[in-house]
Formats: C-alpha cells, sequence, structure tokens
C-alpha cells in the first residue's frame, strides 16, 4: 500500500466498509491503520472496552503543539428498509453524483482528511496536521470524548478542530446540544374492565408525553434570545420519535418505553430539562404507586452531546473562512462533535462536503463537485500550513 491514493481511491475503501454504527468498525480502522503506516505515519487507537469498536488518532509534521485536527467519525446510520437503486456499499459515479451509504455523512470528508495526512507527511509542513476518527457518532455522539481524552497524552494538543459534517463546504459555527433519556415505565396488568385496580404504562407514558408537548408549546411562543434566534426553531425542543408497549387491547399495558430527546439552544442549560424532565418522572411515577406500590420508571441517560458554542475571534471559524471565502453567519439544529473538541479547549467549526439534507437518505450521495471543493479545501489548507 505504497501508492499514494487519490480522495475517491481512499473513499471508495472507505465506504466498502459496511460500519453500520450497530457493528465493528475495527476493520476499517485497521486498513486506514495499514495505509497511514505504509507512508511512515504511525498511528495511535482509542480502544473501546465495551464493544468492539476503536477510534484512530495521527499526527503529521513538527512534533509540537498548535496543529489542526481533522474530525470525522467512521460509523454509518443503517440501511435496513431503504430503496436503494445501487448496492450501498460500493462507490457509484452517475449524473455528476457519487452514491453510497457514507458518501455524504461522512466518509467523503474521512477520504479527504486521510489523503490531507499523507500528503503533509511528504510536504514540509511548519504547522502540524493531525486527524481523529471516532466511533459511534449516529448513536450519540458517545465515541469522540473518550478517543479525545486518550489523545491528550500520545499527541502534542491540537489548538483547532474542524469537523467535516456536511455543510456544503461553509462555515457553521454553533449548533444546538443535546441529551436523550431512554423512559421505560413499568405498570401493573389487569384487565381494561378494572383498569383503576392496575396502573396502564402506556397512559402513564403519555402524561410525560404531554409534558413534552406542552414545554414545546411554551418554548414557541416564548421570545427567543439573541443566540437562540440564531438557530431553527429558535427555542428548545422536547422529541419523542419512537414508543412501544402493550400485549392486548383489553389488558392494562404493564411495559411502555420510548425515548425522550432534548435539542438545547446554545446558552440554555442542559442540566435543566433533564432536571425538569426526571422531576415530572418522579410526580408521575408517584402517581402511579398510589394505586400499586412495586411499579415505577426506569430512566437511562442515552447520550448528551454539548452545544457548539459561537466563538469570538475563533481560530478554527477564521482558518476556514479565509480558505473558503466564505463570510455568512451558519448555525444548525442537530449535533456533532464539534462541541466535544469545544469543551476540550479545541477552537472548532464545523466544515465539510455534501449537504446535510442527503445524510441517512436512501440513495445518500454527495455531489462530484462539492467532493472536488473538499479536495481543494485539503490543498490550499496543505499549503497554510507550510509557510
Amino acid at each position: 500500500m505504497t501508492d499514494r491514493l487519490t480522495p475517491l481511491e481512499l473513499m471508495t475503501k472507505l465506504i466498502s466498509f459496511p460500519t453500520v454504527s450497530r457493528d465493528s468498525n475495527i476493520p476499517l480502522i485497521d486498513w486506514v491503520a495499514d495505509y497511514l503506516s505504509s507512508h511512515g505515519i504511525e498511528s495511535h487507537r482509542y480502544i473501546d472496552p465495551e464493544q468492539p469498536k476503536h477510534a484512530l488518532f495521527a499526527h503529521v509534521g513538527p512534533w509540537e503543539e498548535g496543529a489542526i485536527v481533522l474530525s470525522g467519525h467512521t460509523d454509518v446510520v443503517p440501511i435496513d428498509g431503504q430503496p436503494w437503486d445501487t448496492d450501498p456499499f460500493t462507490v457509484v459515479e452517475k449524473d455528476g453524483k457519487y452514491y453510497g451509504r457514507g458518501t455524504c455523512d461522512m466518509k467523503g470528508f474521512d477520504a479527504l482528511a486521510i489523503w490531507a495526512l499523507v500528503e503533509g507527511k511528504y510536504s514540509d509542513l511548519t504547522r502540524p496536521l493531525q486527524i481523529a476518527l471516532s466511533f459511534d457518532e449516529e448513536v450519540g455522539c458517545t465515541g469522540a470524548p473518550p478517543m479525545i481524552k486518550a489523545m491528550q497524552p500520545v499527541l502534542p494538543k491540537g489548538s483547532a478542530a474542524i469537523i467535516g459534517e456536511p455543510s456544503s463546504m461553509q462555515a457553521v459555527t454553533g449548533h444546538k446540544g443535546g441529551s436523550g433519556f431512554d423512559t421505560h415505565v413499568v405498570g401493573f396488568e389487569v384487565h381494561s374492565s378494572l383498569l383503576h385496580t392496575g396502573v396502564n404504562a402506556i397512559m402513564a407514558g403519555a402524561k410525560l408525553i404531554e409534558w413534552a408537548n406542552e414545554m414545546n408549546t411554551a418554548n414557541m411562543a416564548a421570545k427567543p434570545t439573541d443566540l437562540a434566534a440564531m438557530f431553527d426553531p429558535p427555542f428548545t425542543t422536547c422529541h419523542v420519535g419512537v414508543i412501544e408497549g402493550g400485549t392486548a387491547h383489553n389488558i392494562t399495558a404493564k411495559d411502555c418505553k420510548f425515548a425522550m430527546d432534548f435539542r438545547v439552544v446554545p446558552g440554555e442549560d442542559k442540566n435543566y430539562w433533564s432536571t425538569a424532565y426526571l422531576k415530572k418522572v418522579r410526580e408521575v411515577e408517584e402517581q402511579m404507586q398510589a394505586v400499586v406500590p412495586e411499579t415505577e420508571i426506569r430512566i437511562s441517560e442515552r447520550f448528551d452531546v454539548p452545544a457548539l458554542q459561537p466563538e469570538k475571534d475563533g481560530e478554527a471559524e477564521a482558518l476556514v473562512r479565509q480558505i473558503t471565502g466564505d463570510n455568512a453567519s451558519h448555525k444548525v439544529s442537530y449535533g456533532t462533535e464539534a462541541g466535544q473538541f469545544q469543551e476540550a479547549g479545541y477552537s472548532a467549526v464545523i466544515c465539510g462536503p455534501g449537504d446535510i439534507a442527503q445524510a441517512h437518505q436512501p440513495n445518500e450521495f454527495i455531489e462530484v463537485a462539492q467532493f472536488e471543493a473538499g479536495h481543494d479545501f485539503m490543498r490550499k489548507l496543505l499549503t497554510r500550513l507550510s509557510v
């Protein structure tokens, strides 16, 4: 593997690994490590102790602090039930687009980052460049925090991180934070004609979901802060997307399970919303236990993603704007690993090829022109790091 692969060749290889979040990403990481090693680049790993998942990070250029970090995730969402016209794990070029799972979100950027790292190895860099490839971004950004922590004693500390989520190569400087709670309402089964002697877990859970509706209504009606007004929608949202429970129409449901998720605008405390939700949970639980004491509501945190706070004179933002020429203000409501890098002391910005509207879709694609714009960005970045 001593050949220097093109970005397209790299993306094609990465997409051939079906790294759906529920499965291992180790074969992909092994391949990347071997490819980097063949070009004299030593890579390092964070190994998840509980599942077969690895993160990878590496450094080229002067062995000193101040690197630019190119950050991407290696997992993709499932293809189950999606009507694909082509093999999702084979890159197909058609009508000015590259089709394949992860072309847009976000193995296209990963390929460009790997290309830049290898080119940087053969360049006279005066400032270092690093890469950080995580796992489990798609299930709550849970893989990045331990990876970032593992990087600190191994590599010189970088100063600015470019998170390559699809942004059409625009500088996104803020996004909402998020938290999610798996909720299991445990009721008590009786015949529905005697429902007053049992506890219907679905109907108890509906009280929590209605609380979320009430919070959304109140948040929507409130005047947003100047910071919140930058986002669409300009308020924190509460959401339940999946629910299951019950066994028969004439039995009070013993179980009801759903996830309560919050997308919190910067400037608001995520802990406020978790505290408010848990308070409501305890209130409903007390009502249940007044009927049948052994009923309960079990809560477990599924994810906790910090917001990306807009930075004043942020290094990462300034660098991306200098390269792209984009001076507009861009904020998004989805979450990324950018806030996690920011919390760890890095200046952070989101900038990557592709349109977020294509992420997670059947027949996911990235426009060839967007991929080439990403390639051009990496060339210009290397030039700046060589001055």
